[in-house]
């Protein structure tokens, strides 16, 4: 995977840990209350022993999450024991994932062997922190995950650390102390930025962290070599890098189609969307699912998901107070040195009365429009173009009820259909 698309991936999928449903899920596996009160208790130890204390209850808190999680709650794996005789296992490459696999982020699944049983063990690689809440078990990466997950259920301002050497952590906002913290639970240590490099002998290249709000480049205060580290960072130009990322965090609402490798060497990208599952599935890698109708958008305005639990029935509409919605998916395969070859799309809308849903696709000063029946269309009039915006329009409706009139995606909960699906050939630019 590119820079430029794992930026992308991770701004992506610190999302996940802004839900509502899922930190209160969480909080139910911290004991919080017993994590806090040992935290009050620590600080009113240090401001007795100094009465200039600069700490805050939530520098103490942090403390206290990183070993109960250590010691308590998640565990490292190398090896799982053999499923069969409890002994040891080998990594012995990989197997292939199944569709429960797919569907919580777990592509890559590595294939633990037993000699002594011929048996393997399965150890799919998670990556929605959700199901690591009940494997609670990895490596670094399912640590990291879930361990930022934890910060968020607990309010604090914690965000993802990821480094091009092949290491995850998290850091934690102290609002006491006016800086980040370097929380790596791994290791159960807090503000030991210099770890790695001096440490561990790492030879660091980018460290880039990732908030709801923003990416940061961050590799500047992990290391003490910056003419060192800077000599390391070729992947791409610095100024592209500021270019990126600034880009990403100007719209970082925006969720961009890439291709990765695979796609790159198969000159496809096919995505399917789902209103019943609300998942997209990534049929162009390995059937890759992302859960949230929102998670891959480029832009949205005024829009919602709608379950009608006394019909059955699920959609996307636009919010009550709003005269028009406005929902877009962005594609680009210029960073990708690709072009569009041919496109088709699949979209299924509903209105009532006089509600109305516009479908149409911009690239440049290219338009076209297509219907929402459920049909698959040809777009020839992106043949050639380097990226291109899908958008849904819905408007119209009468009386009170009018923003239920225009419908994006409406079936049954008992179906399992495609509601929106994209097909994109791509040749090289």
């Amino acid at each position: 995977m590119g820079l430029l698309a794992t930026l992308q991936s991770n701004f992506q999928h610190v999302l996940l840990y802004e839900s509502p449903e899922l930190q209160l899920k969480t909080r139910q596996h911290i004991p919080h209350e017993m994590l806090t009160a040992a935290a009050q208790q620590e600080l009113n130890k240090a401001k007795t022993a100094d009465q200039d204390c600069t700490l805050g209850i939530e520098d103490f808190l942090v403390l206290r999450l990183l070993q109960w999680f250590k010691q308590d709650f998640f565990s490292w794996v190398d090896c799982l024991p053999c499923s069969g005789c409890g002994g040891q296992t080998q990594n012995a490459g990989s197997l292939s994932p199944s569709t429960d696999d797919v569907r919580w982020g777990g592509q890559r699944v590595e294939n633990h062997f037993c000699a002594t049983c011929d048996l393997s063990t399965r150890f799919p690689r998670y990556n929605h922190p959700e199901k690591l809440l009940e494997t609670r078990r990895g490596r670094c990466g399912e640590w990291a995950n879930c361990f930022t997950l934890c910060c968020r259920a607990l309010g604090l301002d914690a965000r993802y650390v990821w480094d091009s050497t092949d290491h995850v952590w998290t850091e934690v906002y102290s609002e006491a102390q006016q800086r980040w913290l370097h929380c790596d639970s791994c290791e159960n240590v807090c503000d030991k930025p210099l770890l790695y490099e001096v440490g561990w002998g790492k030879k660091l290249a980018y460290i880039m962290a990732f908030s709801k709000e923003q990416v940061v480049d961050v590799t500047w205060r992990y290391s003490r070599q910056h003419a060192e580290v800077l000599s390391r960072r070729t992947s791409v130009r610095e100024a592209w890098l500021v270019h990126a990322i600034n880009g990403l965090n100007t719209n970082k609402t925006g969720f961009v189609f890439m291709p990765n490798e695979d796609e790159k060497r198969n000159h496809l990208v096919h995505v399917r969307y789902s209103a019943t599952k609300d998942q997209y599935c990534r049929v162009s890698r390995s059937s890759e699912v992302t859960r949230g109708w929102d998670q891959c958008i480029w832009k949205k305005d005024a829009v919602f998901r709608k379950v009608e639990t006394d019909w059955q029935m699920v959609y996307l509409a636009r919010e009550e107070a709003s005269a028009a919605g406005r929902i877009s998916w962005k594609f680009d395969f210029s960073p990708a040195g690709m072009k569009v070859q041919s496109v088709s799309i699949m979209a299924s809308c509903k209105s009532f009365h006089s509600g109305r849903v516009c479908w149409h696709v911009d690239a440049g000063k290219t338009h076209a429009e297509f219907f929402g029946n459920g049909v698959m269309y040809p777009i020839l009039a992106l043949n050639g173009c380097s990226e291109f915006t899908i958008t849904a329009e819905l408007s119209g409706g009468e009386g009170e009820m009018s923003w239920q009139h225009a419908q994006l995606f409406r079936q049954s909960l008992s179906e399992d259909v495609v509601s929106f699906e994209i097909i994109v050939q791509l040749q090289d630019a």
